[in-house]
């Protein structure tokens, strides 16, 4: 019995501190943020890296999860007959919920290992250290590019994200199952309200910012050469996925409570 509890106590103890260092290296990228020099071309090309090309397997997920959405929306809606409130349906669910967290668990996966097998490479072959000898800040150089790229391009994605899923839920609503389209269009103006897209765009900015920093922190923290490399990305992409999904709940609770 006390086996198990000191093996729980000090699995507490390792998440806690690994939750600190986290913090911290976060603390440190916010207070850095804004002192020069300021490395716009690492930004830009994090953004490219982060957003640009994730935008095929983004707005692929988000076609698909709007056709499904639709047409499983239809089938049951139909049944009580009120087919009309499809587009409805399809709207408040791609922005407030599926369009936001379905690109930040595609970023996550593509980008995010990306990320934390670029910094963990960097680590283990020693060009951080390098970095520091050469009076270059680690953290501002490689990591606030970082946040700012997350922290840009999630709402941008969710953007896109959002549009082509409505898009293809009007598409199988209409064209599929011969949804009258002028009632799909109203009834989906009617009901969205600015506040259900800014809702999940913030999500979206949270999203980034929490991929950025557990990527980064796992990358840059990386031992044990190879094989550390690879248990870094990997613990990188759970972890976010995770965080993502339990933020969701609170920040759904927050913005959306009624």
């Amino acid at each position: 019995m006390i086996s198990w509890l000191e093996k729980i106590g000090h699995r507490a103890i390792e998440v806690l501190k690994k939750v600190g260092e986290a913090s911290l290296l976060f603390s440190q990228a916010l207070r850095w943020t804004f002192m020069p020099p300021v490395y716009f071309k690492n930004i830009i090309q994090q953004m490219e890296v982060i957003g640009v090309q994730s935008i095929p397997v983004v707005l692929i997920t988000s076609l698909s999860t709007g056709l499904v959405l639709a047409l499983q929306s239809y089938t049951g809606f139909k049944r009580f007959h009120a087919e009309n409130l499809v587009g409805t349906v399809v709207a408040l669910s791609l922005t407030r919920e599926l369009g936001p967290v379905l690109t930040g668990l595609i970023v996550a996966g593509r980008a995010g290992a990306a990320m934390a097998a670029e910094l963990g490479t960097m680590r283990v072959t020693e060009q951080i250290d390098a970095l520091s000898t050469l009076a270059v800040n680690p953290v501002k150089y490689l990591i606030i590019p970082r946040l700012f790229a997350g922290l840009i391009m999630l709402p941008i994605l969710t953007v896109f994200a959002d549009m082509i899923g409505i898009v293809g839920g009007y598409f199988i609503s209409v064209q599929y199952l011969q949804a009258n389209p002028v009632i799909y269009i109203r009834r989906t103006t009617e009901f969205l309200e600015a506040n259900d897209i800014f809702g999940g765009l913030l999500k979206a900015c949270v999203f980034g910012i929490l991929i950025s920093v557990v990527c980064s922190y796992k990358g840059f923290n990386t031992e044990g050469g190879a094989v550390g490399v690879g248990k870094a990305t990997t613990g990188a992409v759970v972890i976010s996925m995770i965080l993502i999904l339990v933020s969701d709940y609170f920040l759904t609770m927050l913005l959306f409570k009624q």
